[in-house]
């Protein structure tokens, strides 16, 4: 194996971001929102890459390889085709990309060049061979069926490929304009959220709904095949030809226009969220039976922005056919920079690949109770790939911003942070590296009591700023999951579904059973009401220390005081803003929300003898 450098790009859609691998090992990953302060931001990530040489102390001209995650002329003729199949109605459309793609990205290696002050060689990569590479190449498993399934990438909007060793074989796609991400992004559309970025709110909607139009999306609006194919029936989408996802067609069939952003949230729009997301969990379990079939694998890897419904996900782990599931934690398309990147390496410079498996670090079905067992034995280092900052830097940027600070013995701060939620207080925690992809994963999160009955009206209201039926996640210590829920696997990344057990919940009251939409959030489910969803399921983080010590600890800490082991485990920011990144975003988000208590690594902050930050 030679060595060598490889700098993965991610740009110009959405999610813009940048990983480097050295010698085949994520030396550092980010995304572009996470410097800029601008969410989803989709431009050139020069801050991210910036960061990740730093952080490998290498400059632009040391690397060895620079690619990027799909073929702009490809992408470019699909859009030309589209067009021309539909003129003349796509032509306001046509008018209005033609001069971004004719300006700039046709011309996207030159553009990259620039950016970054070299003039070398870049490499594209496909869009889903870059999602598949992100969610095979890191995973533990030595051999695996792959699954992509997003918008659209050049043509391609779904893929079923093979893994084995360092080969990475497609076997199947579905083209442009018959997609699932394409589908449930118009019903996002047409529930009144934002499209790439409310898909998320929908699969949090649907348990208070009804699955009221599924016969009717069944026959009306797509065809589903044995093997999870699909067909739109583009009667009744805009996205072809127009500047939106859906018309008249959907107001027909769905009893009105659709939903305008930020008015209020009506039984009609839970029903269709219900609606959508069955269906979609039907289609993904077709797609992962056919793919189960055709090779006979047992595990099975995901990646796409579809593989972040942890709905489906879950139900793909308990009905589908497979023993194992990896899911990539940047499903997005920002993990497709950490998919061009492995392709690089294994693929176009020949190097093996040794996975976990092939290793002995990682066993199929091993118990979690044991001591010596290494921390879930991905590459992905528990996507803890940003940013860090140590406490003599953070004491230095207190110093200078006059910031008031209790400094904690990193032996006493678990139980210290552990009293407070234990205490009802809400806790900002910033510490260790920043997280790759949408999940706060420990490290830049807001932690409370997930006992207590007001917390998750609390967190949504007062501090996130966001809808109140939006649930919150378990953060739970590996060796406990299987007591607390119907789940007994690993789950490091956030990014499956299962109910809570049957011995934590509680006898609903009188009446409680003729409640309709959000009603039922008043509805007490179980012992942990915080991140019981109303369905009485929860989004669950698994923890252990060797991946996450401090978290760990503080988990534990608040088990030893209150018996149970698990917090609530929420993303550090509020409504359309970042996931904080530095000690200066932290801190100007605690103090415009209503958090109790800001930890800054060993740094304790209250808003009491603080000023406010400028």
């Amino acid at each position: 194996m030679k060595s060598a450098s490889v700098l993965g790009i991610s740009a110009y859609y959405h999610d813009a971001a940048a990983c480097l691998l050295v010698d085949g090992r994520i030396v550092a990953a980010a995304q572009e929102e996470r410097f800029t302060r601008k969410k989803h931001d989709e431009r050139f990530p020069a801050h991210a890459i910036a960061y990740c040489l730093e952080e490998a102390r290498l400059k632009i001209e040391d690397i060895d390889h620079i690619a990027f995650y799909e073929k702009p002329l490809l992408k470019f003729e699909r859009l030309l085709e589209s067009y021309i199949a539909s003129a003349p109605r796509g032509l306001r459309s046509y008018l209005m990309a033609m001069p971004l793609w004719l300006g700039q990205k046709l011309w996207l290696a030159d553009d990259i060049r620039r950016e970054l002050g070299i003039d070398a060689p870049i490499l594209f990569g496909d869009h889903h061979e870059s999602h598949a590479a992100s969610a095979f190449y890191p995973s533990p498993f030595e051999e695996a069926v792959v699954l992509t399934i997003d918008g659209v990438g050049e043509w391609t909007t779904s893929s079923i490929a093979h893994g084995d060793g360092a080969a990475l074989t497609m076997l199947r796609v579905m083209r442009f304009p018959h997609s699932v991400g394409l589908l449930y992004s118009a019903f996002t559309y047409f529930t009144g959220f934002t499209v790439n970025e409310g898909e998320y709110k929908v699969m949090g909607l649907a348990p208070y709904g009804e699955p009221t139009y599924v016969n009717a999306i069944r026959d009306h609006v797509v065809e589903i095949h044995d093997d999870g194919s699909i067909r739109l029936n583009l009667e009744y989408f805009e996205f072809v030809h127009g500047l939106t996802m859906t018309g008249g067609g959907f107001e027909r069939l769905f009893g009105g226009a659709a939903r305008r952003p930020d008015s209020p949230v009506t039984q009609r729009e839970m029903d269709l969220a219900r609606s959508v997301q069955e269906v979609v969990e039907e289609i993904m379990l077709r797609m992962a039976r056919a793919a189960h079939a055709e090779t006979g694998s047992r595990r099975l890897c995901l990646a796409g922005g579809v593989a972040l419904n942890c709905v489906a996900n879950g139900r793909l782990l308990r009905e589908g056919p497979f023993e194992e599931v990896w899911i990539q934690p940047a499903a997005g398309d920002a993990g497709g920079a950490l998919g061009v990147a492995y392709a690089i390496w294994h693929r176009h410079l020949e190097n093996p690949r040794v996975s976990a498996e092939q290793r002995g670090d990682w066993t199929p079905g091993a118990g979690a109770a044991a001591d010596d067992l290494p921390a879930y034995a991905d590459e992905m280092q528990g996507s803890l790939l940003g940013p860090r900052f140590d406490d003599e830097a953070i004491a230095a940027w207190l110093r200078d911003q006059n910031i008031a600070a209790d400094r904690v013995d990193r032996a006493a701060l678990p139980m210290r942070v552990a009293r407070l939620i234990a205490d009802g207080k809400v806790v900002g925690l910033f510490q260790g590296r920043m997280e790759f992809g949408p999940r706060a994963l420990g490290c830049r999160s807001i932690i409370g009591d997930p006992r207590s009955p007001s917390m998750q009206s609390v967190l949504n209201l007062k501090i996130k700023f966001r809808e109140s039926f939006r649930p919150f996640a378990p953060a739970v210590l590996r060796e406990h999951v299987a007591e607390w829920f119907e789940l007994d696997t690993e789950s490091p990344y956030m990014l499956l579904v299962a109910d809570v057990a049957a011995s934590r919940r509680v006898p609903a009251p009188a009446g409680a059973e003729s409640l309709w939409g959000i009603e039922k959030l008043k509805v007490p489910r179980s012992t942990i009401p915080a991140v019981t969803h109303v369905d009485n399921s929860a989004r669950i983080q698994t923890v252990r220390r060797a991946d996450n010590p401090l978290y760990y600890d503080i988990i534990s800490a608040f088990k030893e005081l209150t018996g149970c082991p698990i917090i609530v485990n929420t993303s550090f920011n509020v409504r359309d803003e970042p996931i904080v990144c530095t000690p200066e975003d932290a801190y100007r988000c605690f103090m415009k929300t209503e958090m109790d208590v800001l930890v800054l690594e060993s740094h304790l902050i209250t808003k009491l003898g603080v000023r406010a930050f400028p």
